[in-house]
């Protein structure tokens, strides 16, 4: 008795409507970003253009624009780059600990409340920032201008209040800890655990392993975990606001009862009693704080592509 093999089913190399609504979906929510980036720039640019072209004694503090906003753009960069020194050791070192060091229940909680501290309000900070950080900051300053003035950022006089940019730096720091610390917790955990294991097979101790497996693996999260907590730092408001005692011109001194103002505290202190042209003048300064950021991401985006191709992950 012979038999035939039943015919191969063709299967129809045709797209399932799932996919097409998914791949619908995902192209839209990408133009939503783009657009909604091209219209917050182009309205922030139609708002500006009255300050813009206004004459330097039409602008408020009457010496034109870019006095006006440089000394709130260079303490706004300023306050963002103390609290990065000060957080990205500190998130490192969290994080290894908590992937690498901790058992796992304490590793467990102590994750959770990392990232329950970024819940605590901005205006939270600000207060325990005023009532704590300020005054414990004051003896610290002291020693730093008696012994460390040479330095610009040292030169004093210290505050007696503590209400300085240093105060500003330790508190954005932590309000920035916990992103920072989650972003590294990820890629530490990511590392393949075979590169580890050979690292303590050939001999190396722990903290050999993590300086030659886990760290080059993780640099590019690293840098991108410093650029969103950077991100957070230049746009914060009201704990500078609250904290912050402020003095026209640019400072360089962290100490000092002179400081530079930032350009969301000003805008936030500033806008409900502003009218006409001194609108559009916080409007201006809250342009550049929006190109700052903007360059800010540019730049963490090439430098983590640049690493990308040494990174462990390839």
């Amino acid at each position: 008795m012979s038999t035939t093999s039943a015919p191969d089913r063709a299967v129809p190399h045709t797209s399932h409507r799932g996919d097409r609504i998914f791949s619908g979906t995902a192209v839209g929510a990408g133009i939503v970003i783009l657009v909604t980036l091209v219209g917050v720039a182009g309205f922030l640019l139609w708002q500006a253009l009255p300050a813009l072209t206004a004459a330097p004694e039409d602008v408020r503090g009457g010496k034109g624009l870019v006095s006006y906003i440089g000394p709130l753009a260079f303490g706004t960069i300023l306050a963002a780059l103390i609290a990065l020194v000060i957080a990205t050791p500190l998130s490192i070192g969290i994080a290894l600990f908590i992937t690498h060091y901790a058992p796992r229940r304490i590793a467990q909680v102590l994750g959770y409340l990392v990232d329950l501290l970024a819940a605590v309000p901005s205006i939270i900070f600000g207060l325990w920032g005023i009532f704590v950080i300020a005054p414990a900051s004051v003896p610290i300053a002291q020693w730093l201008a008696d012994h460390l003035s040479f330095i610009p950022l040292f030169a004093g006089p210290a505050s007696t209040s503590g209400r300085t940019m240093l105060t500003i730096g330790v508190v954005l720091a932590v309000m920035i800890l916990p992103v920072m610390t989650a972003v590294n917790r990820e890629v530490f955990l990511q590392t393949p655990r075979l590169h580890e294991e050979a690292s303590l097979a050939l001999g190396a101790t722990r903290w050999e392993m993590i300086r030659m497996a886990v760290l080059p693996f993780g640099k590019s999260g690293i840098i991108s975990g410093a650029m969103l907590g950077l991100g957070r730092a230049l746009g914060e408001t009201m704990a500078v606001a609250i904290i912050l005692s402020v003095s026209p011109g640019v400072h360089w001194d962290i100490i000092s009862t002179e400081n530079s103002g930032t350009i969301a505290a000003d805008i936030a202190l500033q806008f409900p009693e502003s009218s006409g042209l001194d609108v559009n003048t916080l409007i201006a300064s809250g342009l550049v704080l929006f190109f700052i950021t903007l360059l800010v991401n540019m730049v963490a985006r090439w430098v983590v592509s640049r690493r990308s191709e040494f990174s462990g992950a390839n």
